[in-house]
């Protein structure tokens, strides 16, 4: 039986073209004795042992429950026979999924020993599967995956896929100094890794501060005299017409008094999931829209530490972590700049550009318009952007319809009360590209100003 799942995974390389680092195949083995024998952990061991008055016997106990949880177990024919399967039925069921490159001739000039690492805008817990599926012909992610997806059987499914677990907010350095020495270990090794700078998903829709930990330990794997390799940063933006759990994202920015209640929120998902049950099974189930991925130029670490501080990575945290948030802000800069304009986020955009509850279908076409033109002069990429606007605003039409988030009143579009939030949250993802408020249209005075539409509220950073 072994010997026919080792030829079966062979055979599925080849189907796939993977490029797959050997070290993913023997690591949870290799990976235990590597860790617990680095000079570093063993430090680590030896300064909490001091800390907390325990024997090193009992710290050692402890970070092997660590490596225990971080290390995954990798299966070429789970990641490929199952997960990529499973990927494949579910993103094209729900979505239409569009993938473009900014600059595909640098991508392909990585040379094949280097080290590639995808950074990614967080929108949706979707991105994993997308980014997955849409890289699976020719390259295996590691990803980076935090505590949500410890719940059975959520934990072992990761795994298997050669998902590694952080503890986010976790604090205790003998933790961290396992973390860090095992990413440095699967950066030496060659592992292509997948990481969400931002440290969570968005909550509002923006980009958010980028986070230093996991870009910090990858960068200081250059400091080992044996690591010869350089380390590529790809960015990859997301971004979808639907985000699947973005009314639970939004919740908690908009105002206490504004919130559905708890048996509302049941209600709602229950009826989400049976509406949509019936609908497949009786073939009337329609896709939510798009779901594209941009690829973007890479960035080479040794070329920017070329233009850093000398031997800033061997510097003191406090110090070094200002130089590599300059590295962390162009990688989201270089994210951001390539963030796919989707249908809905472009109509989200128009329909508040004009800061009014309603506004005539005209009007907001035409908008729509002047912005689709002001964002290819900024070399955003917009989905299908060739196509009639008309085409564009009916694919829109059909999930704003659906969320009943926006009606139709004779020729005018009025924005429901609790349509708004929505509609801020996608209009959001493309906010930083172009100013999107534009001058209201001389209306009614009821209908001026959106005084009685809840708004959502900027996360604390």
């Amino acid at each position: 039986m072994r010997a026919w799942l080792r030829r079966r995974a062979r055979r599925t390389l080849h189907e796939f073209r993977t490029r797959l680092a050997r070290f993913q195949l023997q690591q949870r083995r290799q990976a235990k004795v590597a860790l617990l024998g680095d000079p570093v952990v063993r430090e680590a061991i030896a300064a909490h042992a001091a800390e907390h008055r325990m024997s090193d016997a009992e710290v050692r106990r402890r970070v092997e429950t660590y490596i225990a949880e971080i290390v995954p177990h990798f299966s070429i024919l789970s990641y490929y026979k199952v997960g990529y399967n499973l990927a494949k039925v579910l993103v094209n069921l729900l979505y239409k999924v569009s993938v473009d490159y900014q600059d595909e001739a640098a991508l392909a000039r990585i040379p094949k020993k280097d080290v590639v690492v995808y950074l990614m805008n967080h929108r949706s817990n979707a991105d994993y599967v997308v980014v997955a599926y849409v890289l699976a012909y020719g390259v295996q992610v590691s990803y980076a995956v935090g505590e949500w997806a410890r719940a059975w059987p959520l934990e072992y499914v990761f795994k298997s896929f050669g998902a590694y677990f952080i503890r986010r907010r976790y604090r205790e350095p003998l933790y961290h100094a396992v973390l860090e020495r095992y990413v440095q270990l699967i950066t030496r090794n060659g592992v292509t890794q997948g990481i969400f700078p931002e440290g969570g998903l968005t909550r509002d829709g923006r980009l958010k501060l980028p986070k230093l930990g996991l870009l910090d330990y990858i960068c200081r794997t250059v400091l080992d005299g044996d690591f010869a390799r350089d380390v590529w940063f790809v960015p990859v933006a997301l971004n979808y017409d639907r985000v699947l759990e973005d009314r639970s994202l939004i919740r908690e920015l908009v105002a206490e008094g504004d919130r559905p209640g708890r048996l509302s929120q049941l209600f709602s998902v229950t009826a989400y999931v049976l509406a949509n049950l019936g609908r497949l099974l009786t073939g009337r189930l329609r896709r939510y829209g798009r779901a594209a991925v941009n690829f973007g130029t890479p960035l080479s670490l040794r070329s920017w530490l070329a233009t850093a501080p000398p031997g800033v990575l061997a510097w003191s945290k406090e110090q070094r972590l200002p130089e590599l948030q300059k590295l962390a802000n162009e990688m989201l800069r270089r994210i951001g700049a390539i963030i796919p304009v989707t249908p809905v986020p472009l109509a989200a955009a128009a329909l508040l550009s004009f800061e009014q509850t309603v506004v005539p279908k005209a009007a907001v076409l035409d908008r729509m318009d002047q912005l689709r033109d002001r964002l290819q002069e900024v070399n955003a990429k917009v989905v299908r952007g060739g196509v009639r606007i008309h085409d564009i605003w009916d694919r829109a039409w059909r999930m704003l319809r659906l969320r009943q988030l926006v009606v139709a009143e004779g020729d005018s579009l009025v924005i429901l009360p609790r349509g708004r939030p929505l509609l801020e949250y996608y209009a959001n993802s493309i906010a930083h590209l172009i100013r999107i408020r534009g001058p209201r249209l001389p209306f009614h005075k009821e209908h001026e100003r959106e005084t009685d539409l809840p708004r959502l509220k900027r996360p604390e950073t």
